[in-house]
């Protein structure tokens, strides 16, 4: 994917939230990077600050900590889903966990110091604010969703809000990061799986 493309899928993601004309995409535009990471790099980890907010272009990430050796994933950022570490992007403290690809992926980022820029500037400060706010507010509610799936929802309902989430990507994760993030056992996510391929069949 070339540079321009990938720009501009940063540009339409962020018009879901604020329009932008042509002469403020000319102020945000030259602020933005495209990074390339190999499979299983890392995006964060943790001790870092998180200096960047990015949008996954092409390929897929995983967040997960490690509690006595074991990896627990707690979400997943998809082709045209934004990624960060929020906390520590907004609060300046040091993550506690890991972002790491889970596969050849592309990230349109954009670093702290450069949004702080497009904060105070005259011509798009305030879209950049409300973009700021309303991306906050809109991963609020994803978290707070999959808080309480885990209480109303069964794992094969929370898997299937997954694949519609995921789509085409989900195919392309090992299967036990999911089980692992729907706290099920690879074995009991199989059986899922074959239920749902019947029903469709």
């Amino acid at each position: 994917m070339d540079t321009v493309t990938a720009l501009n899928k940063f540009r339409q993601q962020v018009e879901m939230f604020v329009p932008l004309n042509e002469t403020e995409w000319q102020v945000l535009m030259p602020l933005l990077e495209l990074i390339a990471l190999k499979k299983k790099q890392n995006f964060i980890e943790p001790g870092m600050i998180a200096n960047h907010i990015g949008l996954v272009v092409k390929g897929s990430v995983r967040y997960f900590y490690v509690k006595d050796g074991e990896e627990i994933t707690n979400y997943f950022s998809f082709e045209n889903e934004f990624v960060s570490s929020y906390k520590s992007f907004l609060t300046r403290q040091p993550c506690s966990n890991y972002i790491q690809t889970l596969e050849d992926t592309l990230i349109v980022v954009l670093n702290y110091s450069n949004l702080q820029l497009l904060y105070a500037n005259p011509l798009i400060g305030h879209k950049m604010e409300r973009f700021g706010r309303l991306v906050a507010e809109f991963y609020l509610l994803c978290y707070e969703d999959r808080m309480s799936s885990f209480v109303t929802q069964t794992p094969e309902e929370r898997y299937n809000q997954l694949l519609e989430t995921g789509g085409e990507v989900l195919q392309r994760i090992p299967q036990h990061y999911i089980a692992n993030f729907l706290g099920i056992t690879p074995v009991s996510l199989s059986r899922i799986r074959r239920r749902i391929m019947k029903i469709s069949a």
